[in-house]
């Protein structure tokens, strides 16, 4: 009798504790549900201020959401949208900070590629100077670099490309803003290494004519008469018909001979062949 006692008391505690395991998992899930429910709530609410305009208020509503729920998948949504805000109003500072932290938080997230393209939009949008903001220039480009190798097949990495193109334009109108400085004051050597540069790294911009006129001139004013004719033989392959050439012709010899236009694929070549004379 006391043998089926003990298994019956056994029993009604092994009830009892199913009963609240199970009780403690409606709860667990009673919570949860109310949190997603709130912060999607939330969530609208940002999502409200962000159509009105308010994107202060609305990062401070995605902020709120985010709190709510971090496990929930609308979480890092919020930190997107927050940020997403921030850009458009050309709040930088808080976008960038938004995006970092979710590329920490939210590793390996689908809306990776998104995130690595606003934050470089964000640096891309802060150049207004090319004399002033090369760190923005130089973040730029290597956040849209990292979209175009990590993300290929989007329509960001396409864009991105094209931004690039731009950057490249504007880096090197700052290779040739420093080597005018440098020209007009006679330094010659700076000077020289600037205008190089150009030809080397920034080939495919419109700046690659003036850059090979001015290694021309620096060359024939120091007397490195052979250097200034290389220069000037690369001008006249690649760009006879431009004003600079016909600068240069005149600077080397009024009977310097003019050659024949080539063709855009061996212009291509011929370019690296010469270029290879100055390394």
């Amino acid at each position: 009798m006391m043998i089926f006692n003990i298994k019956f008391v056994y029993f009604i505690i092994f009830i009892l504790c199913f009963s609240c395991s199970k009780k403690t998992d409606q709860i667990s899930d009673l919570k949860e549900k109310n949190l997603e429910t709130q912060m999607i709530e939330v969530y609208n609410q940002g999502m409200k201020e962000l159509e009105r305009g308010d994107v202060i208020y609305a990062g401070k509503k995605f902020s709120e959401a985010e709190l709510l729920f971090p496990q929930s998948i609308w979480a890092p949504r919020a930190v997107l949208m927050s940020a997403y805000g921030y850009f458009s109003q050309g709040y930088y500072g808080n976008a960038i900070n938004d995006i970092e932290r979710f590329l920490i938080k939210y590793k390996n997230h689908p809306q990776t590629d998104y995130a690595y393209y606003l934050l470089a939009l964000c640096h891309y949008d802060q150049i207004v100077d090319e004399k002033k903001d090369l760190n923005q220039i130089i973040l730029s480009k290597k956040y849209f670099q990292k979209v175009i190798n990590d993300y290929p097949n989007t329509d960001y990495a396409r864009d991105s490309k094209y931004k690039l193109e731009y950057i490249t334009e504007v880096m090197a109108s700052k290779e040739m803003y420093l080597a005018r400085y440098y020209f007009k004051r006679e330094k010659w050597i700076p000077a020289i290494k600037r205008f190089q540069k150009v030809i080397n790294d920034y080939e495919t911009t419109i700046y690659v004519e003036e850059a090979l006129h001015r290694l021309v001139e620096i060359n024939y004013k120091i007397g490195l008469v052979n250097e200034a004719e290389k220069y000037a033989s690369l001008l006249g392959y690649n760009y006879q018909s431009s004003l600079w050439y016909e600068a240069s012709y005149k600077i080397i010899n009024k009977d310097y001979e003019k050659k024949k236009p080539s063709s855009q694929k061996d212009k291509e070549s011929i370019l690296k062949k010469f270029k290879k004379l100055f390394k």
